[in-house]
């Protein structure tokens, strides 16, 4: 690590065990996170970590933003990922967007000042993500979008947000496109916050579109870029899902080891039973195994390397690895563990959903075999 990978995850550390730790159980209860607490993390540069300086951002590398990720999930993973949207939609515009469009709605975002969000899933189109309804009619000089959103993080509270709709329905998957769209635009509407076994510190939304328009110059991109847009950063997503699943995995066995080496039965801690001990190591060579996975597809993509499949790996393992982690660390809990007065149950309720987002571990495993078969 380079001094200033290793300033920024101290940093975060601090401030995840002093500010987020102590109170992540009442949010998660509460279903909130205080605005301070966002005002705060925008404030560190976290909501455009690999942004340029000259537009605001922390100008980091992605393995900062690793290190950053896996801490915030440590603290809680509901506030990392109101993190990674709004990193997200600020990689997306900085990538694709205009010299205009980036000082009006990147630089916002990149110092901290706005929450961001992306529109993308639809209740058809989830792991099929071409398979849109939502379209974007040109009408003189404004786009007019209609549609549906749904699984939207941030929705409700986001002041800015990436839509992507079909502009050509008879071009098919080159026919879709990507918006920049207010949240306070009319007929943008946050149908309902999703009540959730899990990250209930961030709202996740269902967005209704209806007659939304957006001055043609808001278009991200080409006309028909916005697939290759939603999709080009899904490398960069499985490998922050990987670090989140380690974050609150590592959460679970430091909150199961320190258990185990306070309490006692037949006369002896429980970490000195070999089945506590074995079960204390096979957890902390899962981890350090996801650890590495996620380090090396890491490396790859800061090297410009391809890494679909590396990628998959690690999004495909760890998120698998922080279920049993976080199961084994509640079930050493005992009764316990199944209390809200113990944290081990928000953290298993926060890994089950690793499976699932940034494409589910049946497309992970799509995706790799695909690669090995290409290889061959």
């Amino acid at each position: 690590m380079t001094d200033e990978q290793i300033a920024m995850r101290d940093m975060v550390r601090n401030f995840v065990r002093e500010e987020i730790i102590p109170h992540a159980a009442e949010w998660d209860r509460q279903h909130i996170v205080p605005k301070a607490t966002l005002e705060k993390l925008g404030g560190f540069g976290f909501y455009g970590v690999g942004i340029p300086s000259e537009w605001g951002g922390a100008g980091a590398d992605f393995f900062s933003y690793l290190y950053l990720t896996e801490e915030l999930s440590y603290g809680d993973a509901g506030i990392c990922n109101t993190i990674n949207a709004t990193n997200s939609f600020a990689n997306n515009v900085f990538a694709f967007g205009t010299e205009a469009q980036k000082e009006r709605y990147l630089r916002p975002v990149a110092e901290g000042r706005q929450i961001a969000c992306m529109l993308l899933t639809e209740p058809q189109a989830g792991s099929d993500a071409a398979n849109l309804r939502a379209r974007a009619e040109l009408r003189g000089d404004r786009y007019v979008i209609n549609g549906s959103k749904l699984f939207i993080t941030s929705g409700a509270t986001a002041k800015i947000s990436l839509v992507i709709a079909v502009s050509d329905p008879a071009a098919g998957r080159r026919g879709i496109s990507a918006f920049i769209v207010p949240t306070d635009t009319p007929g943008y509407t946050v149908v309902r916050e999703e009540l959730k076994l899990g990250h209930r510190t961030n709202d996740t939304c269902q967005i209704s579109l209806e007659n939304v328009e957006v001055p043609a110059e808001n278009l991200l991109g080409e006309l028909g870029d916005g697939l290759k847009i939603a999709l080009s950063g899904l490398e960069t997503k499985r490998i922050v899902v990987a670090a989140q699943a380690v974050g609150v995995a590592q959460r679970a066995f430091d909150e199961a080891l320190r258990y185990s080496q306070e309490r006692e039965t037949f006369g002896k801690k429980i970490s000195q039973h070999q089945a506590v001990a074995f079960t204390l190591a096979e957890m902390a060579t899962d981890l350090e195994c996801a650890r590495q996975l996620y380090y090396h597809a890491g490396r790859l993509k800061d090297a410009g390397v391809r890494c679909v499949r590396e990628a998959s790996m690690a999004k495909l393992f760890a998120s698998q690895m922080s279920e049993r982690v976080c199961s084994a660390a509640l079930k050493m809990h005992g009764g316990y563990g199944f209390l809200n007065d113990f944290p081990l149950e928000k953290l298993y309720r926060d890994a089950m959903v690793f499976q699932l987002y940034d494409g589910t571990n049946e497309i992970q495993k799509l995706l790799i075999s695909r690669e090995l078969l290409s290889n061959r």
